[in-house]
């Protein structure tokens, strides 16, 4: 932007007393406000479009909750490793079915940590705002018991932290955000701006606030992670959405770096457009794939009842009955298919057996005892982009 009074909207960098200089950011919402050129204006109702799409998409799946199971995992999975951790959707969902120890199962943990965090603001939502307090909570449950878990989960930074390469310091780090007690009011200012009823578009919004947490950085830990689970949270506090069908790490991971560099542009330049336009295409992009997804599923559902019942003869019922359980947990042993399918060990492995024939599941361990079968067409549904990610 051309005049300095624009340029420092967003916040200026101030030495500090030790010589490094912070960033210092301006209150919520920008001043002078965000300029809604024809281009924003489109991306805005381009995204505010597809957003309706996705919650009424929801509607039409025989259970909406099983969708959302699948999402929050790929979400927590993708959220994770922008961070760094290495599992992977499928490591997420077998962990589950054995529930013990194993290979990865620090990065695993991570994973399921953001599922409860998750889980724990969407229930506290029923009877607590969107506030600094559950902002608290929700972190407190993703860092316990995991990498990071020593840095004050829970509790808001009163220490200097920087962002930047390994072996960086505060005097060349690539972004210092504002002190403790700048940091603090700063805050504040952010929870009044979840309800400040002036108007403004929710998109624009939440694309503001996510943007200002992160450059808050309130937590020597987890910020990242925290600052995705706000988009959703904001959504579905607003009615927006009934359901967290949208998850952005996805888009945010595909492109990173530019992720990073609208974020910058903001502190630099008080780029607030530059942003807005991204994260709004984001949520188009998105929510046009989560769409789709929900439409594939209830066509291979419906395509998936028919081969059992064309192929399995008198065993279809108890087939179709595990088939509705692999929605929910598309990796099982034998044994937790003999007790959904209410049959023997050996009738149940033999069922397994020609389930497995006509493609819906297949075997994952390659081990003669403790089999782990998958839902391998519904995994795959949800599969992209789930690949490790290595760390910033």
């Amino acid at each position: 932007m051309g005049d300095t009074e624009d340029k420092w909207r967003a916040g200026r960098y101030i030495k500090q007393l030790t010589g490094y200089r912070a960033f210092i950011p301006a209150p919520l919402p920008p001043d002078p406000g965000i300029e809604m050129t024809s281009g924003l204006w489109e991306a805005l109702s381009k995204a505010d479009r597809a957003l309706g799409r996705l919650d009424g998409s929801a509607t039409t799946l025989p259970d909406p909750d099983l969708f959302v199971f699948m999402y929050v995992r790929k979400e927590a999975v993708l959220s994770s490793q922008i961070e760094g951790t290495q599992a992977s959707l499928a490591d997420l969902l077998e962990f589950e079915s054995r529930q013990e120890a194993g290979q990865g199962i620090k990065d695993v943990a991570e994973v399921a940590n953001y599922i409860a965090a998750m889980n724990l603001g969407l229930e506290r939502l029923h009877d607590l705002p969107l506030s600094l307090r559950l902002i608290r909570e929700i972190h407190a449950r993703l860092m316990t018991g995991v990498r990071g878990h020593n840095r004050t989960p829970g509790e808001f930074r009163v220490t200097q932290n920087w962002i930047g390469p390994a072996g960086c310091t505060l005097s060349n780090a690539r972004f210092v955000p504002p002190p403790p007690e700048i940091m603090l009011e700063m805050l504040g200012n952010l929870e009044n701006f979840f309800y400040d009823e002036r108007p403004m578009p929710l998109l624009i919004r939440v694309g503001l606030a996510h943007a200002q947490f992160e450059t808050l950085h309130p937590f020597l830990d987890g910020n990242g992670r925290v600052g995705r689970l706000l988009i959703t949270f904001l959504l579905c506090q607003a009615g927006v959405l009934q359901r967290p069908l949208l998850y952005l790490s996805h888009y945010f991971k595909l492109h990173r770096a530019e992720y990073y560099d609208r974020l910058q542009a903001i502190r630099d330049d008080g780029e607030w457009e530059g942003w807005l336009r991204f994260f709004l295409d984001g949520v188009y992009q998105v929510s046009q794939e989560a769409t789709e997804t929900a439409r594939k599923v209830v066509a291979m559902r419906e395509e998936h009842r028919k081969q059992i019942g064309d192929h399995l003869g008198r065993s279809a019922g108890k087939a179709l009955a595990l088939h509705e359980s692999l929605f929910k947990h598309p990796y099982m042993t034998v044994q937790q298919m003999t007790e959904v399918m209410g049959l023997s060990y050996s009738n149940a492995n033999h069922l397994v057996g020609q389930i497995e024939a006509i493609g819906l599941l297949k075997e994952v361990t390659g081990q003669r005892r403790n089999r782990i079968y998958g839902y391998v067409p519904y995994l795959q549904l949800f599969a992209d982009g789930d690949e490790g990610s290595p760390a910033e």
